[in-house]
């Protein structure tokens, strides 16, 4: 007990002496060991938050900004995404935790754009690997059947036999990627554009205002990146279409039922 009374004393003493050096509220050395103890305890739960987040964005999802009007309406200029980088990862040990699944015909995808990696492009995929398929008055038919697409969106255009009735090998497109051109001309046989393993042909869903696989070629496997998720913000530009209420409105929804 005696001891406890002079360490009170000690305490009181130094807190005593640094208030007469001029420090005005020192703290003794008990309190200064609890304030370190906070410090310590908040900057490990900053690096926990850190690294979960460092994680996450690694491997699991990323944002991702909607720049063009190329998958409208399903996808507005101004979204920004939430993408699942595991939605068509191959198997691994994350597995668990965002099981992946395979590329559907009717998947919207995250792919690096093939003339310039660097830079990411979402389209929706029509073509999968060893598919048959032609357009004809902008329908799309695959294997020889036509598919319902209730995503597609035709805005009033000047016609375009290249674009609407696509594969056309007779000229060349002013908007084609040359080495495409040669590629397309490769893989048409009796009109009908054949996607070879490994690879796959994806359009916009605003098909008349939409720089796709018709424009500069198939997407491979090892260029795609992941499926939108989620819209989690959404900003419009100057003279927006979009009032504010149904900018809200696309907020955290699924990025496959916004319209």
């Amino acid at each position: 007990m005696s001891e406890s009374l002079d360490q009170v004393r000690t305490d009181g003493e130094q807190l005593q002496a640094a208030e007469d050096r001029g420090v005005p509220g020192a703290l003794a050395p008990g309190e200064e060991a609890l304030r370190r103890e906070d410090v310590l305890g908040a900057l490990q739960s900053l690096m926990v938050v850190v690294v979960v987040a460092t994680f996450i964005v690694t491997f699991l999802v990323q944002p991702f900004r909607i720049p063009s009007e190329s998958m409208d309406p399903t996808l507005r200029v101004g979204d920004f995404l939430l993408m699942n980088k595991q939605a068509f990862a191959e198997r691994g040990p994350l597995d668990f935790l965002m099981p992946p699944t395979a590329i559907k015909r009717g998947d919207m995808m995250v792919f690096h754009y093939p003339l310039n990696p660097e830079v990411d492009f979402v389209k929706r995929v029509v073509g999968l690997p060893g598919d048959r398929l032609k357009l004809h008055d902008g329908k799309v038919y695959v294997n020889g059947k036509a598919v319902d697409e209730p995503y597609a969106y035709f805005t009033l255009a000047i016609p375009d036999t290249f674009r609407d009735d696509f594969p056309v090998i007779r000229s060349m497109d002013q908007n084609i990627d040359p080495a495409w051109w040669s590629a397309l001309r490769r893989n048409v046989r009796e009109g009908e554009l054949y996607v070879p393993a490994g690879r796959y042909f994806v359009m916009g869903d605003n098909r008349n205002d939409s720089e796709d696989s018709r424009y500069w070629g198939f997407v491979t496997r090892a260029a795609v990146v992941g499926r939108p998720m989620l819209v989690y913000f959404s900003v419009g530009r100057e003279h927006d279409s979009m009032t504010l209420r149904e900018r809200a409105a696309r907020v955290f929804r699924s990025a496959r039922l916004v319209k």
